[in-house]
């Protein structure tokens, strides 16, 4: 059997900053436990449904990166120019997929002329 290997864009410490917030443990325990009750056929709906953790997202860092205004990203991302201060202000968060959009952006900016 091969080794596996993982390789990122990311530095090791953009890694650590991405998990600084994760409690490891917590996640475990869930899933053992939601493994016990899909055993004990008492499952609940969300239990089979897989849960990632998403990727930390400085909206600012990645507009300003791609030289955007706040109206011009809005556009991009297909929603305000008021959520986009929300988000910058801190007042809101992006939605999950939104922050996974960013991600891939901010990974590869090429994904701007396709969208």
């Amino acid at each position: 059997m091969s080794e596996l290997r993982f390789e990122s864009s990311l530095t090791m410490e953009e890694i650590e900053e991405n998990f600084k917030d994760v409690d490891f443990f917590s996640g475990i325990m869930e899933g053992l436990e939601e493994a016990l009750a899909y055993n004990r056929g008492k499952a609940v709906r969300d239990t089979l449904a897989r849960k990632r953790s998403l990727p930390n997202v400085n909206v600012v860092e990645i507009r300003t990166m791609l030289k955007m205004t706040q109206k011009s990203f809005a556009e991009l991302l297909g929603v305000s120019c008021r959520t986009v201060e929300a988000w910058e202000s801190g007042k809101s968060t992006p939605t999950p997929t939104v922050k996974k959009l960013m991600f891939l952006i901010r990974e590869d900016m090429s994904l701007v002329n396709k969208l």
